[in-house]
């Protein structure tokens, strides 16, 4: 048992011990000047004089100031008993970029009672506050990209800048090689292990001067991911024309292109996934579908860490003691001197 409490015995300062050594040498110096203190010697005594109590104790002032040498010392050496061992699991974010489209076809209304951006953002922003660790950038898009917020912990500051994107403040198109390479922009520079790119659009590329496969490969080469998420089916949707003269909104039936095959290549060549969203239902499902990937991709990093019983602060306090008592002894019969 003693020698399985000395296994978990360790020094936080193990050189602070050398000063131990000096305790032989105090001893010899203590029993030496004993030697030397004057002595009182009576030549005829008819009989032997007994030794008084306060004789024999000689040596205890000089032996508790030797007492607090050494605790001082072995406090200085902050001695620790291991108590227990702890596992410490730490989680690594990813570091996301949502790239969302602005092209004046996200006004289509087949998403009722609301319009494709309206449902896109809330459910961007529920999205958003379901994330923990990980920092998410948010690129906008429609015939040029911009960035409309950096990768960011500040989630509340994202979604205040979500809620002020809408259509036709970019020029109109949609470009999608462009819209990915600013969104690997934001990730290049990225030391997360994990980098994705969310690509949210309801068109086919028309627009830009880089073209979506291209950009892949780039974000390929880098090591980022890109989800794509298809909103809408396509062909003819109704889309807003006006308002009556009640204010009403008037919907006539627009042709919109859109491809499926591309945005699932662009996926399938980054390691990603292609979803596509007809309502709100799905959309909301298809990112639930990428959240699922997204935390099989974190890290967890385990890693061991021991836990100690401090005993230096237990150490100096006798030895204080010890000191002052050894001093004040001095004064007394206890000096030594006859």
């Amino acid at each position: 048992m003693i020698a399985a409490v000395f296994e978990r015995v360790s020094f936080a300062h193990p050189w602070a011990l050398l000063a131990l050594l000096l305790l032989p040498a105090a001893i010899f110096l203590l029993a030496r000047r004993r030697q030397r203190m004057p002595r009182l010697v009576v030549p005829a005594a008819p009989i032997g004089l007994p030794v008084s109590r306060w004789a024999r104790l000689w040596w205890l002032p000089g032996g508790l100031s030797i007492a607090a040498l050494a605790l001082t010392a072995v406090g200085l050496s902050g001695p620790r008993l291991r108590t227990s061992r702890r596992i410490d699991l730490s989680v690594q974010g990813i570091d996301i970029v949502v790239a969302l489209d602005l092209s004046t076809s996200m006004l289509a209304a087949d998403f009722r009672p609301k319009d494709r951006i309206s449902v896109a953002k809330e459910v961007l922003k529920s999205f958003i506050s379901s994330r923990q660790n990980d920092r998410i950038g948010l690129v906008v898009f429609a015939g040029e990209a911009y960035t409309q917020c950096p990768l960011t912990l500040d989630y509340r500051v994202l979604e205040e800048l979500l809620d002020q994107v809408k259509t036709g403040v970019i020029v109109d198109g949609t470009a999608i090689g462009n819209a990915l390479a600013t969104a690997v922009n934001r990730l290049r520079e990225s030391d997360a292990k994990s980098k994705v790119i969310i690509l949210l659009t309801d068109g086919d590329n028309n627009a830009g001067n880089l073209s979506p496969l291209q950009a892949a490969q780039i974000a390929k080469d880098l090591g980022i991911k890109v989800f794509t998420i298809l909103i809408g089916k396509g062909g003819r949707v109704p889309y807003p024309t006006g308002t009556d003269l009640f204010g009403r909104m008037l919907y006539e039936q627009v042709e919109i292109d859109v491809n499926p095959e591309l945005l699932q290549q662009i996926a399938r060549s980054t390691g990603g996934a292609a979803y596509q969203a007809t309502d709100r239902e799905s959309l909301e499902r298809g990112l639930s579908q990428v959240l699922d990937s997204l935390e099989k991709s974190k890290i967890y990093e385990a890693g061991g860490s021991a836990q100690y019983d401090e005993w230096y602060g237990r150490m100096f306090l006798p030895a204080a003691l010890l000191g002052m008592f050894g001093l004040a002894l001095r004064t007394t019969r206890l000096s030594g001197t006859p």
